[in-house]
């Protein structure tokens, strides 16, 4: 029995996020009936993480056993072949039995994309946040580098999360404008449900100046999610890299 991780990017919009829902179509549920239509059995992904609906993914990854012998060249052009076009498979590696999407994941990186321009884009609708009120990149930049570090986020988390322990620990939240497009890149050890979304509000609200850059320490402290900005719209939100100890399988490879 092999076990075998795929690399896959995917648009969001249509889907209900990638985990298989009662009653909505999701990334998941598409490529596990492509993927048994390929092997001849039934097939069950297991997925780097939740995501939202709507949100996107440059990178993702996901692993499933398989008794087929497909060369593993061919198995994402024969997977392709049968996947609608809002979801590709970029590579398939063979891993270790013990290799497990989500729980062998040490980090994950989130891009958030803002397009800050007093007119929108129509490339852009569903792929970034149309924000029409100027932003100062510089203060969202000091606002995010209070998110850095362990920290108790439940101030940036959605209410009802059920979870063991809302401490993270995030490595870095970086601002970069380019001309009207804003990229806000997060890395962390994990993250809370809408966890990378509320961070993103709460350092357009310290843009906006609402408070101060360095009032997000004590809205993390506070433990508070009323104190914290909004949560941001889901079609702006990409996973776009992730990290993996696997020998012989660096992050480079995956992403």
């Amino acid at each position: 029995m092999r076990n075998i991780a795929l690399q896959l990017m995917y648009v969001g919009t249509a889907y209900h996020g990638w985990q298989i829902q009662k009653n909505a179509v999701s990334v998941e549920e598409t490529l596990e009936k492509c993927l048994e239509l390929v092997v001849g059995h039934k097939v069950k992904c297991v997925g780097a993480g939740r995501t939202d609906a709507g949100v996107h993914a440059l990178v993702y990854v996901a692993n499933f056993k398989t008794d087929s012998r497909i060369p593993l060249d061919r198995l994402p052009l024969a997977v392709n072949t049968r996947l609608p076009d809002d979801i590709v498979v970029t590579r398939a590696v063979e891993v270790s039995p013990e290799f497990n999407a989500i729980s062998s994941c040490e980090r994950k990186e989130y891009t958030y994309r803002i397009y800050n321009s007093r007119i929108r884009n129509a490339f852009f609708v569903d792929r970034a946040w149309f924000y029409p009120k100027r932003l100062d990149e510089a203060v969202m930049a000091a606002a995010a580098e209070r998110f850095v570090g362990t920290h108790d986020f439940a101030a940036v988390k959605s209410v009802g999360t059920d979870v063991k322990s809302t401490v993270r620990t995030v490595y870095y939240f970086d601002v970069e404008r380019k001309g009207d497009l804003i990229d806000c890149r997060v890395c962390a050890n994990g993250f809370l449900y809408n966890m990378v979304r509320a961070m993103v509000g709460t350092i357009i609200y310290a843009a906006e100046g609402k408070f101060p850059p360095e009032a997000v320490s004590d809205i993390l402290e506070g433990k508070c999610r009323t104190d914290a900005g909004p949560t941001a719209p889901s079609g702006g939100l990409y996973m776009s890299r992730l990290w993996y100890h696997e020998p012989g399988l660096t992050w480079e490879e995956m992403t």
